[in-house]
């Protein structure tokens, strides 16, 4: 087992450290109390709230349609569970986009509102002056490059990126970019395991947490969802390693409910009153 202190508050400082240290940073998403407890008391280092509980908690095939008020509640539901774990709250599609001031407002709800800690935004060289501002209006961002989901379809799907020379060098140097704004960390999605490691030892302070981008980011992250089981059967995407099948086991349970209520097998006599 590792010997993770599970007492000592996790901030953005300790991202930075752990990055100098060159100690691995782990990172999961959470969307309610519960789920959060449980990652909190395992040692994770960082909660996600991410705009992904579009798709596995609301059901969308995309992450566009979460609102700001969603994920407000989501963020405030899980940094009532969370003690250690820096919560980080995913900015949605078009509550930064807009303009400067948009961006700062809804940022700030997410601390205000939502009591987390940081935000992620996503975006490269295009989305630099305004992160910078949210920065110095004293709020800490994660920036996020490579495949960045809301802007899936001018991706035109699930692209692994940094493939082709022009976006190696836009990767780079947004990269560069975002740690100069101020980014104490940036997730690293779908990109070139080999760029990925380029990127990770050109940023001094800023850690990258991978997705799809191989070993040899600062820290990984993954939907909690996903590497649990609790996912479509089709969703394989090759770097999601399941570590547990909790849908079967869901299946498994409830069909014996059905079956011992049917049976009169439940509530027993000791469970009634």
């Amino acid at each position: 087992m590792s010997s993770i202190n599970k007492s000592k508050k996790v901030t953005i400082d300790t991202f930075i450290k752990k990055k100098a240290k060159k100690n691995k940073i782990t990172v999961l998403t959470a969307y309610d109390y519960f789920t959060a407890s449980l990652l909190d008391e395992a040692g994770i280092d960082s909660i996600l709230v991410g705009d992904s509980a579009s798709n596995v908690i609301h059901g969308f095939n995309s992450t566009l349609p979460i609102t700001m008020d969603i994920m407000i509640a989501h963020t405030a539901a899980v940094s009532r569970g969370c003690h250690r774990a820096l919560i980080i709250a995913d900015m949605p599609f078009l509550s930064f986009q807009p303009s400067v001031e948009v961006a700062i407002a809804n940022a700030g709800r997410f601390l205000k509102e939502g009591n987390a800690e940081a935000v992620k935004i996503e975006g490269g060289i295009e989305m630099v002056s305004t992160i910078k501002r949210v920065i110095e209006c004293g709020i800490p961002v994660m920036g996020h490059i490579g495949l960045t989901p809301q802007s899936i379809h001018r991706f035109g799907g699930p692209k692994v990126q940094g493939r082709k020379e022009k976006s190696k060098n836009y990767l780079m140097e947004s990269a560069l970019a975002l740690e100069e704004a101020g980014c104490f960390s940036m997730v690293l999605e779908l990109i070139e395991s080999e760029i990925a490691g380029e990127i990770t030892n050109s940023l001094k302070t800023a850690a990258t947490i991978g997705i799809g981008a191989g070993v040899n980011c600062d820290g990984q992250v993954l939907v909690t969802n996903d590497m649990l089981g609790l996912k479509d059967e089709n969703f394989k995407p090759k770097f999601l390693r399941v570590y547990a099948n909790l849908a079967s086991q869901i299946s498994k349970a409830v069909e014996q409910y059905i079956d011992d209520v049917n049976k009169l097998k439940y509530p027993s006599e000791d469970e009634s009153h």
